[in-house]
């Protein structure tokens, strides 16, 4: 079902325009969108960064091994499942894995920003794509999954955001949350991405399940390079004038992106095996809706 986000009525999900109300979205550069004023600027990211984004995911490290671990996590806990929504879908990188992993499942994705869905259609033209403001989410009862991939954080009202994605799953259905961790991390890094937050577990378990979710699995990720992150941000900390460069960390030698990912490939293997790792760069979180 969609959900009328001027007069909060329930209706058919194959329509657009409220049969209560009338009113309906309105579309930007050839997507539905449902907060136009948005579409082009609104804080939570920069819009440029989609061009950067859609260079580098398919070859990083860092993006790889998060789909690895997002898609054994759909696997384990969510399948078999019909209908898939990714919100801040960014340039669909995390969508095309799901779609090559279920051809057969129905797939949508969301961005604030309309420049972020012109690179996620080239990228999966199948799939349905819709401009919209997470804290109002015009759907109800509509999905099995839905994912929020390092995108909450970007957003102060993280909570009303949780309970969208509760109104919008199915009875039953669940939700896949990565978010960056640990405070102590913050740095320049952080801000240029324009994060609201880095969560702790404990955070970020009470607002799930105060949002009416069943906590399923938790974990931290990126933790055998804890170290190496904390040597990175302590050392910009001790040279505050140098300009920060929002790619250095992502322009490595192909030799060192190789063995990261056999790293964090390694890491994975110790969460399949049901190792919940304490401490880590990142957390995956899943949860479900009570049926």
């Amino acid at each position: 079902m969609k959900r009328c986000l001027h007069c909060n009525a329930s209706f058919d999900s194959e329509h657009n325009r409220c049969p209560a109300c009338g009113q309906g979205p309105s579309e930007v550069d050839g997507f539905v969108a449902y907060a136009s004023a948005l579409a082009r600027g609104g804080g939570g990211f920069k819009a440029h960064y989609y061009t950067e984004l859609a260079r580098m995911e398919g070859e990083n490290f860092w993006f790889r091994a998060r789909n690895a671990l997002i898609l054994w996590a759909i696997q384990k806990y969510c399948a078999p499942f019909q209908s898939f929504l990714e919100i801040g879908c960014g340039t669909a990188y995390v969508l095309s894995g799901v779609a090559a992993a279920y051809p057969r499942a129905r797939l949508s994705g969301s961005e604030i920003f309309v420049a972020g869905l012109g690179f996620a259609a080239e990228r999966l033209p199948a799939a349905d794509f819709v401009q919209m403001d997470a804290r109002e989410i015009p759907y109800r009862d509509e999905f099995d999954v839905i994912g929020a991939f390092d995108v909450i954080e970007h957003i102060e009202e993280d909570e009303r955001v949780l309970s969208q994605m509760h109104a919008a799953l199915k009875p039953g259905g669940h939700i896949l949350l990565t978010v960056p961790q640990h405070s102590w991390l913050w740095s320049d890094a952080d801000e240029y991405a324009c994060h609201v937050r880095r969560y702790n577990a404990a955070e970020l378990h009470r607002k799930v399940e105060a949002a009416g979710f069943k906590l399923l699995r938790s974990t931290s990720f990126v933790s055998a390079l804890l170290p190496a992150m904390m040597a990175s941000r302590l050392a910009r900390r001790k040279s505050p004038g140098q300009a920060f460069d929002p790619v250095a960390e992502f322009n490595i030698p192909p030799w060192l992106n190789a063995t990261l990912e056999t790293i964090l490939g390694l890491e994975r293997g110790l969460i399949r095996a049901g190792v919940r790792l304490p401490i880590g760069g990142s957390r995956l979180v899943v949860a479900r809706k009570s049926s």
